[in-house]
């Protein structure tokens, strides 16, 4: 299990984290390494277990997913986030991609989709649907570095698009012609000279500013 992603479970149901630990421990790529009941207990076991993924819920007692994400991005936790939300919480996804998290999935996504989704954003994807997508860029505050598009290199521009178009950084090497150290260079500068925060806020800034397809 040496090279399996690991995950950890941070929802207040106890029957809703078995259901996907009984899913989730039948893919060879995936361990869960362990769970949590709130967003305090999520932070604290992210900390102590070091996983790659947390399957995050929104709404949780005490501490809830979003103040978690928030803690984990301040003590620089190196672990993706992905929100389990629903329809009707839409409106949560917003401020939770905001706070760091990597993606989001629905409630009653199919379990091959969730297994997926996992996948998709260890591998450095940002999972971004359309109509979210939508009600980040309509806002003002959508991300910073307005203005600062001349000060990107030719290259980082086109990083920079490829980011936005869900590509992790091996994709981006290959599609690039360049090493992954190289690309992780200039997405490290891209970052610092846009004044944002992570890769979604990247990818919004290439969406708002025209850098994609």
């Amino acid at each position: 299990m040496a090279d399996s992603i690991k995950v950890l479970l941070v929802d207040d149901h106890q029957v809703v984290r078995r259901g996907l630990r009984t899913f989730l421990e039948v893919q060879d790529d995936i361990e869960v390494v362990g769970e949590a009941a709130d967003g305090a207990e999520g932070v604290a076991r992210a900390e102590e277990l070091k996983p790659d993924v947390v399957l995050m819920d929104v709404k949780m007692p005490g501490m809830d997913g979003i103040e978690a994400l928030r803690k984990l991005r301040a003590l620089a936790n190196p672990a993706k986030v992905l929100i389990v939300t629903s329809f009707t919480e839409q409106r949560t996804v917003v401020p939770a991609l905001r706070a760091g998290a990597a993606g989001y999935v629905y409630k009653d996504v199919d379990p091959e989709a969730l297994a997926g989704a996992i996948r998709s954003v260890h591998a450095g994807h940002v999972l971004l649907q359309p109509e979210v997508a939508g009600v980040l860029l309509s806002q003002d505050d959508a991300g910073g570095g307005q203005g600062r598009s001349t000060s990107l290199t030719e290259r980082e521009r086109e990083v920079l698009g490829l980011i936005a178009d869900g590509r992790s950084n091996r994709e981006i090497a290959r599609a690039l012609v360049l090493s992954e150290k190289t690309v992780k260079t200039h997405v490290s500068n891209i970052l610092m000279k846009l004044d944002l925060a992570d890769r979604t806020q990247a990818a919004l800034w290439a969406v708002r500013h025209g850098l994609t397809d």
